[in-house]
């Protein structure tokens, strides 16, 4: 999707707890073994511990909101995406955080599309800016906690570790002179029948972990690929990771090896997945810098294109009219790019 006019970032914040979960002691507690340990690179991730996942979103939230300068009565929606458990049952953890913000005037609303929740809470908050009379802010965030005794972030997935965080990203419909980053497109592709990868061989239950006490991804992909073997999956992630960066291009106006486009940020995943299912394909499609700054966080849940977009942010890292392009991927399965832009000095 391309915008008629670029949506303004006006900030971006991640916020991470201070305790981490180290590899070394994963590998001693025999959760994953040496050579797990090394293809997934993640020395340690951050542990939130106590500290619930929505209060990271509105810690993120709150410095988005300082930095911008912005308050947050002026903000006219909450998109809060999380992919684990939020702390309560029957619960709308998206007016929690609205409430805690201050955000009395705000539309509250929850998106849970697993890992690339985040990406698509971005394209559907830019959707109702564009739409919207009046000027106001639409706030995104994101909140994940992946903790025992229902998680356990080292042995849950294959290829893939977990941190905890939280994200946020302060959107408005009419750019400003004094906003660092530009939206200009989303792009997103779809592939629903590989949702069984998640459901396996499993029966519908009557409550959440009825079948095994730990979330386990891995016994689900297992019989998923018992059914259907690993070639079908690993054809259709290339097809739709080329289709995706492709797209993002074509509806920016960019070109493969555009000398305007920076870099390219690449998920959270560990070093092996995105060494074999990532890297080689983004090389080719964008001919850009690929920057993998998931090394100390893991994967963030839901957060992972935020966060991408936060360290834009926070680094600077793009010069004036430079491009770069932030990659998410899904359970279902989706994969997203958001294309932002450094502003053109006025």
């Amino acid at each position: 999707m391309r915008f008629e006019q670029p949506v303004g970032i006006a900030s971006a914040a991640v916020w991470l707890p201070p305790d981490r979960s180290a590899a070394a002691d994963a590998v001693e507690q025999r959760d994953i073994r040496e050579g797990q340990a090394r293809e997934l690179a993640h020395p340690a991730l951050p542990d939130a511990g106590d500290i619930g996942a929505p209060d990271m979103a509105v810690h993120a939230a709150r410095a988005a909101l300082r930095a911008a300068g912005a308050g947050a009565e002026h903000v006219g929606s909450v998109f809060h995406a999380w992919m684990y458990y939020q702390g309560h049952d029957l619960w709308s953890p998206a007016h929690y955080i609205a409430g805690r913000l201050g955000a009395a005037h705000a539309l509250p609303i929850g998106i849970q599309q697993v890992c690339n929740g985040g990406a698509t809470a971005v394209e559907l908050s830019a959707v109702r800016l564009a739409a919207a009379d009046a000027k106001e802010y639409g706030l995104v965030t994101t909140a994940d906690r992946f903790v025992a005794p229902g998680f356990n972030r080292w042995t849950a997935d294959y290829g893939v570790a977990y941190g905890d965080g939280g994200t946020a990203l302060l959107l408005h419909a009419s750019p400003e002179a004094a906003d660092p980053l530009l939206l200009h497109a989303v792009s997103t592709v779809a592939v629903p029948e590989l949702e069984e990868m998640h459901r396996g061989d499993d029966p519908f239950a009557d409550a959440a972990r009825t079948h095994r006490d730990t979330v386990d991804m891995r016994a689900t992909k297992r019989a998923y690929l018992r059914r259907h073997g690993r070639e079908g999956f690993a054809a259709t992630n290339e097809r739709c990771v080329r289709e995706v960066a492709t797209e993002a291009l074509r509806e920016a106006g960019l070109r493969p090896g555009d000398d305007r486009i920076r870099c390219a940020v690449l998920p959270r995943f560990g070093a092996k997945t995105l060494q074999d299912s990532w890297i080689p394909i983004l090389t080719e499609v964008i001919g850009a810098e690929l920057e993998d700054w998931g090394r100390e966080t893991g994967h963030l849940g839901a957060g992972d294109a935020v966060a991408g977009v936060a360290e834009l942010y926070r680094r600077r890292h793009l010069r004036p009219g430079e491009y770069a392009l932030v990659f998410s991927a899904g359970a279902g399965f989706t994969w997203s790019c958001l294309v932002v832009q450094a502003p053109h000095e006025s």
